[in-house]
């Protein structure tokens, strides 16, 4: 089984008011089928070990469901592959000797709490602000009862496949959530259930992601490219449309 050594640049910081930095470590004798985040929880047994404080950093699923697992890796959001998240990228994806360097998400919206961890919750008050729909009281309908054509159901899927890891943010030059948003305005627009507030959804979340501060999206693309799960820019259009179309019936 192969090993390898490397030498990692990591950004340390011990809180939003602090001045942060790079420190380097070398984390030796790695197995090339270990996940990102289990390299760096090698080199955080090995700070333990030596009385050193660990590096911070959000995880949870580790299985590419949960979008807690976000840091840019050697400039880009997730690393190098295209459609994978941060644990899902193994170290046989790195040459032995490789320097690697490992920064959180940075944009104004999203500041540092330590280390590799940034505030994400503009994200959940964007939701809060209208990415639900409400559902009266009472027995469950059925499940059948509201027929949906493949192609709605399919494009209502794609969007629904957004993970809010906030990528889309850390890769844009404007720290836009135009992607994170249009994802989760279009997955309800296009169904049913989301009809009833669809006016006020769209009203609602695009007025909280201005309010947070994240920048207007140009159309650069960067989201979608460095997106985990493929989210397309088309669900932008969508969401620019969704919110004309409120603003005219209003």
């Amino acid at each position: 089984m192969a090993e390898m050594n490397l030498t990692l640049k990591i950004w340390r910081q011990d809180g939003p008011n602090d001045p942060g930095g790079f420190k380097s470590y070398t984390v030796n004798g790695l197995n090339t089928h270990m996940s990102f985040l289990e390299m760096l929880d090698v080199l955080n047994e090995k700070l333990v070990n030596t009385g050193d404080e660990p590096v911070a950093f959000d995880h949870d699923c580790r299985e590419g469901i949960c979008g807690m697992c976000s840091m840019v890796i050697n400039g880009r959001p997730h690393g190098p592959l295209e459609g994978t998240t941060t644990c899902q990228l193994h170290m046989r994806h790195f040459n032995d000797g490789d320097t690697v360097t490992i920064e959180p998400w940075r944009a104004k919206p999203f500041p540092i709490l330590k280390d590799l961890i940034v505030d994400r919750t503009p994200f959940d008050r964007i939701i809060q602000a209208g990415g639900f729909v409400s559902v009266n009281t009472g027995s469950a309908p059925d499940g059948n009862a509201i027929p949906i054509g493949k192609e709605i159901s399919d494009e209502a899927f794609d969007a629904a496949a957004c993970i809010g890891c906030g990528a889309c943010v850390a890769a844009c030059k404007n720290a836009s959530a135009s992607l994170f948003v249009a994802a989760k305005i279009s997955q309800l627009a296009l169904l049913p259930q989301g009809q009833p507030e669809r006016e006020e959804r769209v009203v609602g979340m695009v007025k909280q992601m201005d309010d947070e501060g994240f920048g207007h999206c140009t159309n650069t693309g960067a989201c979608e490219a460095e997106c985990p799960k493929e989210i397309s820019v088309d669900y932008i259009r969508k969401m620019n449309w969704e919110f004309h179309r409120a603003n005219v019936k209003g």
